[in-house]
């Protein structure tokens, strides 16, 4: 059984599906389409990666062994998760695993970004002792604006505040706000009371240049700017042109529209050189606690669907969260959702004299997964009846 693991996965990674019997091949950096599907064609079924490796459906196609994927991460809009799912390759994510070390760095930058830390540490390693307070504030009795307010948003709506920062946020989806922070019906309104923005909404297309020249335009005088999302999000031409202008105070970016594929590959970008401006690469929720919560948790998901049948936490297929596995006797059923395929799977048991003792059913977007346990072990035969039907997309025994 092979895994490959991508972009520097924590070790932790590595020692829970090791564990679990699997032969683990790990890699540095992101591979291109052409290198992924040459990696993937010698019988890879798990395949670990981070943001900056897409998995496309001709990737999918070419990895017929493929079972599973987790994204060591976030985000998951890298994944084609239509074709994973139309193949039944379960795709796992960290929701949640990262949250603070992304929140900490964010408030660290908007503590840097106004008391003007980024010039003041430059200057002195230029020899320069400008001991001053201009243009220096302390964040306390400031607006932070909150724009998307999910996992990260809301924790760092809650640190925030704790900082004595006041709490504005928008999100499109229904949130319930934190302590006292106060929603605003429009971005137009959060832009025009914040001195910080910082933005938090995901990677999905319709979020592609979200904020713009009209965006940056609407904020407060002599405000900072934050983006630890996306770097398709934001148009950075734009926010260039208003940090010279002095519209925008300063600045803090965390990811990128490019990206290096890399540890030590060249970077570049239209901020780089600007003194109000702190640039890190992609490390929101790279710190050692984050990244070996991920690796275990991530690859602990992978090895529960691979030996076990888990899909509990897939962010693609039917959630189903099996009892413990009777070694021998449990078959998983995905199938397109019709009319009578449970029915017509456990007659198949009753014909076989087979007594099912445990059954979990989930379905989701057409699919449907269901998980059996019975007191004897299926016939080939009759496995292989199963696995001809109209709606099986596959079944698989452990």
């Amino acid at each position: 059984m092979k895994a490959l693991l991508l972009e520097n996965i924590h070790p932790a990674a590595v020692e829970t599906l090791e564990a679990r019997g699997y032969e683990v091949e790990l890699r540095a950096g992101s591979l291109s389409e052409d290198e992924l599907v040459a990696a993937l064609s010698d019988g890879v079924q798990l395949l670990g990666i981070r943001s900056n490796t897409t998995v496309t459906k001709r990737v999918l196609d070419e990895a017929p062994d493929l079972l599973a994927i987790g994204c060591f991460c976030i985000g998951t809009n890298q994944v084609d998760l239509v074709t994973a799912a139309d193949k039944g390759v379960a795709v796992f994510n960290a929701p949640y695993s990262n949250t603070r070390s992304v929140v900490e760095l964010v408030i660290a930058e908007i503590i840097s970004l106004a008391r003007r830390l980024p010039e003041k540490t430059e200057r002195m390693h230029e020899g320069v002792w400008d001991k001053s307070a201009k243009g220096s504030h302390e964040v306390r009795g400031r607006t932070l604006g909150i724009v998307g307010y999910g996992n990260i948003g809301t924790q760092l709506s809650t640190v925030a505040e704790a900082l004595g920062l006041s709490v504005v946020f928008y999100d499109t989806a229904d949130r319930p706000a934190h302590g006292t922070a106060r929603r605003v019906r429009t971005l137009k309104e959060l832009l025009e009371v914040a001195d910080v923005v910082s933005l938090h909404v995901d990677g999905r297309p319709g979020n592609a240049g979200f904020f713009g020249p009209d965006e940056f335009a609407a904020m407060k005088p002599r405000a900072l700017f934050i983006n630890a999302s996306r770097g398709m999000v934001v148009d950075y031409e734009a926010l260039r042109d208003n940090l010279i202008s002095g519209h925008i105070a300063g600045a803090a970016v965390d990811v990128f529209p490019a990206e290096p594929k890399a540890q030590g590959d060249p970077f570049d970008s239209v901020l780089r050189g600007l003194d109000n401006v702190i640039l890190t690469p992609h490390i929101g929720g790279s710190t050692q606690e984050a990244q070996e919560e991920i690796g275990w948790f991530v690859a602990e998901k992978l090895a529960r669907f691979a030996l076990e049948g888990s899909t509990a936490l897939s962010v693609n297929l039917p959630a189903v969260l099996p009892s413990e596995l009777p070694a021998g006797r449990r078959i998983g059923l995905l199938h397109r959702n019709l009319p009578g395929v449970l029915a017509e799977l456990n007659a198949t048991f009753a014909a076989a004299g087979d007594n099912v003792v445990d059954q979990h059913l989930a379905t989701k977007d057409g699919l449907g997964y269901v998980v059996t346990d019975a007191s004897e072990p299926l016939s080939a035969e009759a496995i292989e009846t199963l696995s001809k039907a109209e709606y099986c997309m596959w079944v698989r025994t452990w």
